[in-house]
């Protein structure tokens, strides 16, 4: 189980603690059941500010040559502006901006809306967690085969050269 500690850099939440009623509107509004590790740490902190702020990638992004930076993980709710039903949540992006509608974006970057990080349900199973980059026609990059694993693999940026 995620510690919210770990994850988080010790600002608030985004909303509530997530109940059950609140996750079944929203996995009903959005079409996916969300993956149990994070709604598990939704019931104990529901969204906010990353403590790191870097995922190591594959391959070059728009933002760095081995590294996506990441800022805010979305609320499981509809209250907050950044919650995956609020008015910045996973329908803004691919209504306003064009992103692929290949899941559900959990996870805003730095760059101020030219790149995301998504829960890819295109495959079955549990939904691989990908960076979208809009800047380069909205390559998809996989970071992680699921969400804890990308919270778990979270660094740093520190620990990159950032002058790149």
């Amino acid at each position: 189980m995620l510690d919210p500690a770990a994850v988080f850099d010790g600002s608030g939440p985004l909303e509530d603690p997530l109940t059950d009623a609140v996750l079944r509107a929203v996995e009903a509004q959005l079409g996916y059941q969300l993956p149990t590790a994070y709604v598990d740490l939704a019931r104990r902190h529901n969204g906010g500010s990353f403590a790191r702020d870097a995922h190591p990638a594959p391959s070059r992004t728009s933002w760095a040559e081995d590294h996506v930076g990441v800022y805010t993980l979305a609320s499981i709710g509809r209250a907050a502006r950044f919650s995956l039903r609020g008015e910045l949540g996973s329908a803004f992006w691919v209504a306003e901006w064009g992103y692929p509608d290949i899941g559900i974006y959990i996870a805003d970057c730095p760059s101020a809306g030219h790149d995301m990080i998504a829960l890819d349900y295109r495959s079955s199973g549990e939904p691989a967690v990908v960076h979208v980059d809009q800047e380069w026609n909205y390559q998809i990059t996989v970071l992680a085969p699921d969400f804890e694993t990308f919270v778990t693999g979270l660094v740093d940026e520190s620990e990159y050269d950032v002058e790149d």
